[in-house]
């Protein structure tokens, strides 16, 4: 039988899947899926070996805080493992909604809808309300759960050059006043950490009869009164049409939600295929991201860490000479600007003791090979040590 396995004629997907040089270089360096065989606050340890986590987008450390672990442990107690099936079936409880409302309240939102994945939300921001014949206007630099929305929704799409809404203006003025507008931003831009120029792309919306949809997964708990977001940080929650982002950045869960008027959100129920037919989020994540959301606005210290922390590795970072790409944020890319010498550099502050997250063109632009890094309130002094031990040692080595 294994002789005739081992015979067989491959199929040309079998055959591309044997022969992919990107499958191939991916294995070979290793650069990807690595696996952590234990985690404890700031510490990852791959392979046997403990490292410092300078990569995750867990911001405020919360993903092991005791009121978190508990209500997760509660509600794994309460309500068992999941509710196998679909918000629009048998999969909605009494948590969702709780959550839901707690989260709109927070973003300042009348609603909102939580599911089980971050990229079906931000897919579902697109995908629920955009149709054939409408036009969306996108960040080039957005994330690909957004594209993938575009892609499903038929309408027409067209790119403004990143962050410059003076580019999204030309191009609005050119299309058929008539049509049905889409504007897609993200708060925080995770690959660069640069803050969007929200008032700016609120004004050009409003003028032209556009609809705003923000990505705001790595600003909440990031920016704002409390961790609000991006939109309280500009006092402009009620001319953000829709908000949507992740559980699983500063609310230490998995998930992801859309939040918006109720009417909005109505219409998202029923017409988006990623909330019609995936699978609810389940109890212990829901109990968690809510618990989290409460530690938030009860212990603000997280937040006051968090750029306490980004402060002392940026002033670290510019006393290097390293080009971060003006972030602004706690997610700071170390770009190096040559495939190989980024891969060398990301490799060098693995064997110092650092994860951080290799990243090249397709992922970001032509000649903006980097590092990612990303700061959490959790980072220590001894962190820190090794942290900027193992980039000095990394940066003589360029």
């Amino acid at each position: 039988m294994i002789q005739s396995f081992l015979n067989r004629k491959k199929s040309p997907i079998q055959q591309r899947c044997l022969t992919d040089d990107f499958t191939r270089l991916r294995n070979r360096y290793e650069i990807w899926y690595n696996v952590a065989e234990k985690q404890r606050g700031t510490r990852v340890t791959v392979e046997g070996k403990e490292l410092v986590m300078l990569a995750s987008n867990e911001y405020l450390g919360l993903y092991d805080h005791p009121k978190v672990v508990e209500a997760g442990n509660k509600a794994l107690k309460e309500w068992g493992t999941g509710t196998m099936g679909a918000r629009s079936a048998n999969g909605g409880r009494r948590f969702h909604i709780e959550l839901e409302e707690k989260l709109a309240d927070f973003l300042g939102k009348e609603a909102c809808h939580v599911s089980s994945a971050g990229y079906l939300s931000c897919m579902s921001s697109i995908t629920g309300f955009a149709q054939r014949g409408d036009v969306v206007l996108v960040d080039k630099n957005m994330h690909s759960s957004v594209w993938d929305g575009i892609r499903l929704s038929m309408a027409e799409v067209e790119r403004f050059s990143h962050n410059r809404p003076e580019h999204l203006k030309t191009l609005i003025h050119e299309l058929d006043p008539k049509a049905a507008k889409i504007i897609a931003i993200e708060g925080i831009y995770s690959m660069e950490g640069h803050i969007c120029d929200l008032p700016k792309f609120v004004e050009i919306a409003e003028e032209n009869d556009g609809f705003l949809i923000m990505d705001d997964a790595h600003g909440l708990g990031v920016l704002g009164n409390q961790g609000r977001g991006t939109a309280d940080h500009f006092d402009l929650v009620d001319r953000v049409d829709i908000i949507t982002g992740s559980l699983s950045k500063s609310l230490g869960s998995t998930g992801g939600f859309v939040a918006g008027d109720r009417a909005a959100i109505d219409y998202l129920r029923t017409h988006s295929k990623q909330v019609i037919f995936s699978a609810a989020l389940s109890p212990c994540q829901a109990a968690a991201a809510q618990a989290a959301l409460q530690v938030m606005q009860e212990e603000p210290e997280w937040l006051e860490r968090l750029w306490s922390n980004t402060h002392r590795y940026k002033a670290f970072l510019k006393d290097l000479g390293l080009d971060t790409w003006e972030s602004e944020t706690p997610a700071i890319p170390i770009i190096i600007g040559d495939r190989e010498k980024a891969y060398y550099f990301w490799k060098r502050l693995k064997e110092k003791g650092v994860f951080a997250i290799f990243a090249t063109a397709p992922g970001v632009p032509p000649g903006k090979d980097l590092v990612r890094t990303a700061i959490s309130a959790r980072h220590d002094d001894a962190d820190f040590d090794i942290i900027e031990d193992a980039i000095r040692y990394a940066a003589e080595k360029l």
